[in-house]
């Protein structure tokens, strides 16, 4: 399931754990990594991938989030962010680390 977040609505659709794209309409890296992630996001049940495009209409979105650089990738858990990844990641090393980001959250709420 893929998401483009607004500046209004995207702390509604942020509940439970998800996985947030934040990528340019022009950034070669993040259009790679954006198939990565739907199939990395789509063989989980414990999580959903949320995409926002980073623009003029979300400039408030990514210095609230300290988005710096695109792709980054968010880890948030009902909207509180809990780990970042910026840059492109091959994806090998991006399951390594959202399955171990997960997992090391839910076994905090645990």
């Amino acid at each position: 399931m893929n998401n483009t977040l607004g500046k209004k609505d995207y702390k509604s659709q942020l509940t439970g754990l998800c996985v947030v794209e934040v990528s340019g309409e022009s950034c070669a890296n993040c259009l790679t990594l954006m198939p990565i992630l739907e199939e990395l996001v789509g063989q989980r049940t414990d999580v959903k991938l949320v995409h926002v495009e980073a623009d003029f209409s979300t400039t408030e979105l990514m210095e609230e989030w300290e988005i710096v650089k695109v792709p980054t990738i968010l880890l948030t858990d009902d909207g509180e962010i809990f780990a970042r990844c910026s840059g492109f990641q091959p994806e090998e090393i991006l399951e390594l680390w959202l399955d171990a980001k997960i997992e090391e959250r839910k076994a905090l709420k645990a």
